[in-house]
């Protein structure tokens, strides 16, 4: 099938899905890469007028923002700018002093980077509750299978419109919608931390990943990397494990 067919369908899915569940529209945290901005175009083109973009800086790059606002205005999506840097700031402040914990640490550094995105999440279902809007979920299927994804953060959504797509195939996506230039020579980064990028975290490029999802050989070591991956975030893609069940 031609992405532009399949594109079409995503957008019937996301309309019916929409009647399913009796809700009003749609909500999407807009980051100012690629993936949300294929959703926001999707989106808008399911809904017209009755879905919102969100924009959520939180210590965040400057670009971001602006991107993020750049793909809005193109897709003509309505959107708002909620701050979370005191928001961060307050939970912050309580985590360390509470826990004496180092903010150096690798691990530290990297839980509360993810808090950020769980903050993001928690204002995404907070205004889409207000006003009956299903939340939109950004993840590819690279993302996906690789665990990429923030548990309870961005991997917490209603729909995933892009599951069943490359990154490569997302690209694609964005420019058949239209997608600004700007975005799609972004660089690909989750920017919770700066100076980091989507494949020196994953430890395989987006070509080599797409490739493997694809069924089409790769280096064995990748491919290892690939399926540790997917082996260690298993719990990501799960509903909470639960034991036995009591027998009365």
């Amino acid at each position: 099938m031609e992405l532009k067919k399949y594109l079409d369908e995503i957008v019937t899915f996301l309309k019916e899905y929409k009647e399913q569940a009796h809700a009003d529209g749609y909500i999407l945290g807009v980051s100012g890469g690629i993936d949300s901005a294929v959703c926001a175009f999707l989106i808008k083109k399911a809904c017209g007028d009755n879905c919102l973009g969100l924009i959520l800086p939180c210590y965040s790059q400057e670009e971001d923002a602006f991107d993020a606002a750049l793909v809005c205005q193109a897709a003509n999506l309505d959107f708002k700018t909620v701050s979370l840097n005191e928001t961060y700031d307050e939970i912050y402040k309580s985590i360390i002093s509470s826990f004496k914990v180092e903010n150096s640490s690798s691990k530290v550094e990297m839980a509360l980077a993810n808090t950020k995105v769980r903050l993001r999440m928690t204002t995404l279902y907070a205004v889409g509750q207000m006003k009956n809007y299903l939340v939109v979920g950004t993840d590819n299927m690279g993302e996906h299978y690789t665990g990429y994804f923030t548990k309870h953060g961005d991997g917490a959504c209603d729909v995933l419109p892009l599951v069943q797509l490359t990154k490569g195939e997302v690209f694609e996506a964005g420019r058949i919608l239209g997608v600004p230039e700007r975005v799609l020579n972004r660089r690909p980064t989750a920017g919770l931390i700066a100076n980091t990028y989507d494949e020196d975290e994953l430890g395989v490029s987006y070509p080599e990943l797409d490739a493997f999802l694809l069924g089409n050989p790769i280096d064995p070591k990748k491919e290892e990397r690939i399926a540790i991956l997917h082996r260690n975030s298993e719990h990501k893609r799960k509903p909470a494990a639960t034991p036995k069940e009591f027998k009365r």
